[in-house]
């Protein structure tokens, strides 16, 4: 794909995200089972829940915009996000230590997350695709729940469990 105009970037940055939401929804499950702590365990399920929705709403944006398929890239950063996930959840130790190392994981691909959608939520409005925009501004506030969500359980009690 070439990128000579902001639309260009616009449907490029989805498909990046569309891969990497796909990318994340197949890791969630696993991280899930993976989990010791059962508030950690639901908050990786209800985000898994979301992150479903997630994908629908970038599919529903394609479609809207007659973008066609979002399918065809791969998200190179969601793959080691993912591959790092997977090293942990496949190393021997304390269950709450690794609880501690889930968490921080969980929120690099928040982050990631935070940083694609409120970048494609500016090129939205730029564009004059406010329906867009608000599809992706209300993903991008689902991440930030749940950054918040992960970080206040790191700090009141997963923390605290591992040391």
């Amino acid at each position: 794909m070439s990128l000579n105009s902001l639309h260009d970037l616009f449907v490029e940055q989805l498909q990046d995200l569309y891969s990497a939401e796909q990318q994340f929804s197949a890791a969630q499950a696993k991280v899930a089972d993976a989990v010791s702590d059962s508030e950690l365990k639901q908050g990786v399920t209800t985000h898994l829940e979301q992150t479903k929705e997630q994908i629908t709403r970038l599919e529903q944006i394609a479609q809207t915009l007659n973008l066609g398929s979002l399918n065809g890239k791969t998200c190179q950063a969601a793959k080691g996000l993912v591959a790092e996930a997977h090293e942990l959840l496949e190393e021997d130790g304390d269950p709450a230590v690794k609880d501690a190392g889930i968490i921080a994981a969980l929120q690099r691909v928040e982050h990631y997350e935070m940083a694609g959608y409120g970048t494609v939520v500016a090129y939205a409005k730029r564009l004059g695709h406010e329906d867009a925009a608000s599809l992706l501004g209300r993903t991008l506030e689902e991440e930030k729940a749940t950054d918040a969500m992960l970080s206040q359980l790191a700090e009141t009690t997963i923390n605290a469990q591992a040391v």
